[in-house]
């Protein structure tokens, strides 16, 4: 173990981001996954509440088994902040989902998720390597395909403000966790849960008391809160070990999981323009990891 550790340890900090970003992209995928169908029975609201509130429980035990540092004031306002934005975020995105359609509500806020903070990279760090640059404009291309980008033509305009609310949310989490102190993981995450879980307790508690998950769905939503926790901190590993815009293009890629898990375990069939994206996606990663 200690050998493996040492080998991770020497990595070049661009192999580590491009691993943690990956990660992210797989059990953040699976998260959605697994909320989807959790989703499919239960208020989607009760569901993100009960994984978030496991997301406590999971980072403050991280924090304290990693016997990580006590966080700064910094650290713990970056984390809060970026908990309520990322909030704001998924409850416009759901939002949008139930007053429009999927085919333009997950598209373009997965596109305003990751130009955001490709944008903010340039200016913070300069722009990249050519070859990474297409390389993000080929991961932009593959989210674009891979979220089902259908019916946009005849979207009215009102229907784009969701999905835009959606991903500057997201993108909002970025670039303010992007800004944790480096080595400071668990701590303001768990910040950014209780923040979250603070806001949905005031939400679901307004609501009529129903629609709790039943107890044989429970192992579902805890593996959602599990991949989201992980897909969190794979997220936030990433950018503190390389470049903002690498780690969001790269964890955006989740919707390549979620649809390969759907395709095998629920034999659901990708489409023609999905089955792009997930080759534009490989051939992205190439090109970034050059």
């Amino acid at each position: 173990l200690d050998h493996k550790t040492t080998r991770l340890n020497t990595m070049p900090t661009a192999t580590l981001s491009i691993i943690y970003g990956l990660a992210s992209a797989l059990v953040w995928g699976a998260g959605d996954f697994c909320g989807g169908l959790a989703t499919k029975q239960t208020n989607v609201y009760r569901v993100v509440l009960l994984a978030h509130g496991l997301g406590v429980v999971i980072m403050a035990a991280c924090a304290l088994l990693f016997h990580e540092r006590a966080p700064t004031p910094s650290d713990l306002f970056f984390g809060v902040t970026g908990g309520i934005a990322g909030l704001v975020g998924l409850l416009a995105f759901y939002q949008g989902l139930s007053q429009g359609n999927m085919g333009v509500t997950a598209p373009v806020a997965a596109i305003v998720t990751a130009v955001i903070p490709i944008v903010v990279g340039a200016v913070k760090e300069g722009a990249p390597p050519p070859l990474q640059l297409l390389g993000f404009g080929l991961a932009l291309a593959a989210v674009w395909l891979l979220a089902g980008s259908t019916n946009l033509a005849s979207a009215r305009w009102r229907e784009f403000r969701l999905p835009v609310l959606a991903g500057m949310g997201f993108a909002l989490f970025y670039v303010l966790f992007d800004n944790v102190g480096v080595g400071s993981v668990f701590w303001p995450l768990t910040g950014a849960r209780i923040a979250s879980v603070l806001i949905l307790g005031l939400i679901v508690g307004r609501a009529p008391r129903k629609g709790f998950p039943a107890r044989t769905q429970w192992p579902i939503v805890a593996l959602a809160g599990l991949f989201d926790a992980a897909g969190n901190i794979f997220f936030v590993l990433a950018a503190q070990a390389g470049r903002l815009d690498i780690a969001a293009v790269l964890s955006s890629l989740y919707p390549a999981t979620t649809l390969l898990l759907a395709r095998f375990l629920l034999d659901e069939r990708l489409t023609p323009l999905q089955r792009w994206g997930a080759g534009l996606a490989v051939a992205a990663l190439m090109m970034i990891a050059a």
